[in-house]
């Protein structure tokens, strides 16, 4: 799994890539199937507030290719439920 934090319009975005299939026991990893992601979407802390996160999973119809690919689909579909939510229900609301 990889995470790298990236800030957009107040929110911090974690994107979170992971294998599609699991390894079977004794192998180290199975990258052949391909990559699924989510997106873990973050309200920072305050001092007089608790942090508040959501992940979601980046909807798709098959796997990634690579990492780099399911990476920035979840950074861009963060981006999307962000900005969504600056002229309908919040970040928090959505299913």
């Amino acid at each position: 799994m990889s995470t790298n934090l990236r800030h957009y319009r107040g929110f911090e975005i974690y994107p979170l890539v992971y294998p599609h299939k699991i390894a079977q026991a004794g192998s180290p990893h199975n990258y052949d199937e391909g990559f699924d992601a989510s997106v873990r979407i973050c309200e920072p802390a305050t001092n007089t507030t608790h942090m508040r996160s959501r992940v979601f999973r980046v909807p798709g119809k098959r796997p990634f290719d690579c990492a780099g690919d399911a990476r920035r689909a979840s950074t861009i579909y963060a981006e999307q439920l962000i900005d969504a939510s600056s002229t309908g229900p919040s970040v928090w609301d959505l299913q």
